[in-house]
């Protein structure tokens, strides 16, 4: 991976999913090791959050975990890792995004959402070139990509809109869409 160096992940804090989910950020958290690569991610040991953290530390990628202080005893932190704690939810998603060359959305809730859709608008209006990815399993992101055509279909996003997302299926393949578009990019 040449033009990257970290890559911030958003993804879900909830343990109580389906395991293929979890596994898909296990299998993430490896591919972003073995590629050399920083994970840049919301700061949790809970959910796909943990895991996907987990994984990338124990097979020796470096970790930087941003967390809001009231989230701290609500989600736990992993020690053995870089944590950088903030007072607001604003500043975490400053944070993340500054500190990543390029964007990977896990499947999650409102807050993955929230952080995804965030982003998006930012690259919308021009405030980055920043490549993203979103990756699932059992077709977890489908629906999304379906309302992201209906907006261009009703014109409300112009069809360039959809060349700022991709869609995929693997953690390498992640990875490899976002090197060549941070390539495009460059």
């Amino acid at each position: 991976m040449s033009g990257l160096r970290s890559v911030t992940v958003y993804c879900g804090s909830s343990n109580d999913v389906d395991q293929a989910y979890l596994t898909l950020a296990d299998d993430l958290g490896e591919a972003i090791a073995e590629a050399g690569l920083r994970l840049v991610y919301g700061g949790g040991n809970v959910g796909l959050m943990g895991r996907v953290a987990l994984s990338a530390h124990r097979r020796g990628a470096r970790v930087l975990g941003v967390m809001p202080i009231f989230l701290r005893d609500i989600e736990g932190v992993i020690e053995d890792i870089e944590n950088q704690f903030v007072e607001t939810m604003h500043e975490r998603k400053r944070i993340l995004f500054d500190e990543g060359d390029a964007f990977i959305v896990l499947p999650g809730g409102i807050g993955t959402l929230e952080e995804a859709i965030e982003t998006l608008s930012w690259a919308k209006l021009s405030l980055h070139r920043k490549p993203m990815a979103f990756l699932s399993t059992n077709g977890y992101w489908a629906p999304f990509f379906h309302l992201i055509d209906h907006v261009i279909e009703d014109r409300f996003a112009p069809a360039s809109f959809r060349h700022l997302i991709a869609e995929v299926r693997s953690p390498k393949e992640a990875l490899q869409v976002l090197e060549d578009r941070r390539i495009a990019l460059d």
